[in-house]
């Protein structure tokens, strides 16, 4: 590896998704660190541990994802589960800003040790949705939205079957989080168009050798290892091309607008009932709890106007 080629990551910022192409071979990598960015959505949550180190594992997953975006857009991440934890959401735009939150059932009661299973596929109805949602639509364009069952005891083993089924690509990860740090490695191989000299055979041993080089990492040496560090130790012998860090960060695009549809589309009779019962409408967003009211002349200004209620959501969200 041509270390001379890495741009050192800004040690104030830690934040950081890092690419490199193997030459000669259909074979692409990305790492990423999220600290900065994983501490600003900790900020507004308490979460158990093994929900917060299922949450951070999607929230690198994300980002390693957002790499497939070929438009101006964002990925969402969820996982719908049908135990103590009910949602999962991790959210990337085409510029890196992330954000991600959880709900858990309201008597939920989790022990330190639970595993995915246990936390949102109890009763196997779990189930994980990708939506990828252009900024920029074409008219009558819509979001492209996956829905699978929760295929695997792992977030990286249930995006690897997603990746293989539906995009037919051969995707392996390798994700670790705490309340500190969520880092993540993705190596995918591509197919060959024929742009690339080396045979299929050496694209299939090189991807076989990558893939047992991302094997020997352990969750405790990525926890505790920044991924430039981890870049040397297992990419220190191969000939791969490393591209210029692009550096995550935590950005919410909640609105009072915004809320304001939300309630739009809750109807005018279910609001009135609400403000005869409650006086005002409060709502705090779920990443990063800003706190909206909405009085009884806020409301009639609401359903006043003929503007059309935005679409907030894919189906089956809590997002506003």
């Amino acid at each position: 590896m041509d270390v001379t080629k890495m741009t050192d990551i800004d040690s104030q910022h830690g934040d950081s998704l890092q690419k490199f192409m193997v030459e000669n071979a259909s074979v692409r990598g990305e790492l990423v660190e999220l600290s900065t960015t994983w501490q600003q959505v900790l900020t507004h949550h308490h979460y158990p541990q093994p929900v917060t180190t299922l949450l951070g594992e999607m929230m690198a997953a994300a980002a390693l994802m957002s790499a497939n975006l070929k438009f101006n857009g964002v990925i969402v991440m969820q996982i719908h589960g049908d135990g103590p934890v009910r949602l999962l959401v991790a959210e990337c735009d085409s510029q890196l800003h992330m954000r991600a939150t959880a709900k858990l059932a309201p008597d939920a009661v989790i022990d330190d040790d639970a595993s995915m299973s246990q936390l949102v596929n109890l009763n196997g109805q779990g189930r994980f949705v990708i939506t990828l949602d252009p900024q920029d639509k074409m008219p009558g364009q819509k979001p492209y939205q996956g829905i699978v069952p929760l295929d695997g005891d792992s977030i990286a083993t249930v995006i690897e079957n997603y990746m293989l089924r539906s995009e037919q690509l051969d995707t392996k990860l390798w994700l670790a989080a705490d309340d500190k740090v969520a880092r993540g490695l993705l190596l995918q191989k591509l197919p060959n168009h024929g742009g690339i000299d080396a045979p299929v055979n050496d694209d299939l041993e090189t991807w076989n050798r990558f893939m047992a080089l991302g094997g020997t990492l352990q969750p405790k040496e990525m926890l505790t290892t920044d991924i430039q560090t981890l870049m040397r130790r297992l990419f220190w012998e191969e000939n791969i091309r490393v591209f210029e860090p692009q550096l995550p960060s935590f950005q919410c695009n909640c609105s009072r607008e915004k809320v304001g549809n939300m309630l739009k589309m809750l109807g005018e009779p279910e609001i009135e009932e609400a403000l005869a019962d409650l006086g005002k409408l409060a709502v705090d967003c779920d990443f990063c709890g800003h706190h909206y009211e909405f009085d009884k002349v806020d409301c009639a200004h609401l359903f006043a106007t003929e503007a059309p209620v935005e679409t907030l959501l894919p189906t089956g969200s809590s997002k506003h």
